[in-house]
């Protein structure tokens, strides 16, 4: 192999991966063509190292918002069409910021509510079927909600029937509102517990700080954090697509072998 070219384990160690994943990512399609010498070893340039590293930082999951923009600006990229790579990127920025903002709004929500600014009063209660219509969810979702223990909703006497009161929608809204910007169901069902507890200040930490004997099963179980992640991926993103430009190499440049 000539000198100037790098192996696949020189590619994997300068990223932290293990070769096979490597191979994969060229596999998978977000690396350029590789060369190669008569006897079949691959020829990465620094080029292809630096398409490597703008994978390995943009194929992080979760994606806020989608992966498909995250996927097309590595296919840019390795196209070298850097401009449009980084175009794409700008837009994924945007994507999860606002992301960042409905979560953020959510949780603005949340502390509004817990303060007493969100009242329904004068409302007589409602039946599950005129409860969902109002919230905009299902009846399988309130019934879900209850299961779970976000809710309590009392029981008319006699018939049984679910009776939501000015406080059991109030409440209702809240969770469909933050379960709709993405916090998970053990997220909210944790802020609820500290609600009925008597907390009414720091809900939106309480949303985002999983308790020392709690599993993280979904991201979205501290979704405030998450996203904060996500965006500072996003950033790195946009920096190494810039440090690439710089250089002006393209990937796809061929050298003899």
């Amino acid at each position: 192999m000539p000198a100037n070219f790098l192996r696949t384990s020189q590619i994997a160690q300068a990223v932290g991966v293990h070769p096979n994943t490597v191979r994969l990512y060229e596999e998978w399609g977000f690396l350029p063509p590789i060369p190669r010498t008569a006897s079949g070893y691959r020829c990465f340039t620094p080029a292809h190292l630096e398409q490597m590293r703008l994978a390995r930082i943009a194929l992080q999951w979760p994606y806020p918002g989608g992966k498909q923009v995250v996927v097309d600006l590595i296919h840019q990229a390795r196209d070298n069409h850097l401009d449009e790579a980084l175009a794409l990127a700008e837009r994924y920025r945007a994507q999860v910021r606002a992301e960042q903002g409905h979560a953020e709004a959510a949780a603005d929500f949340l502390e509004g509510w817990a303060q007493g600014q969100r009242s329904d009063d004068g409302r007589q209660p409602l039946l599950i079927g005129a409860a969902a219509a109002q919230l905009d969810v299902s009846r399988d979702v309130l019934r879900s909600w209850e299961r779970n223990g976000l809710l309590a909703v009392p029981r008319q006497p006699g018939s049984g029937y679910r009776l939501y009161g000015t406080a059991d929608l109030g409440r209702a809204r809240v969770i469909r509102v933050l379960r709709q910007a993405g916090y998970s169901m053990t997220a909210v069902l944790r802020m609820c517990r500290q609600f009925d507890a008597g907390q009414r200040d720091g809900l939106r930490d309480v949303l985002d700080t999983v308790d020392p004997d709690e599993d993280i099963y979904y991201v979205t179980d501290n979704w405030l954090t998450t996203l904060q992640e996500a965006a500072a991926r996003a950033q790195a993103i946009l920096e190494q697509l810039q440090r690439m430009q710089a250089t002006a190499v393209s990937p796809t440049a061929k050298e003899s072998i």
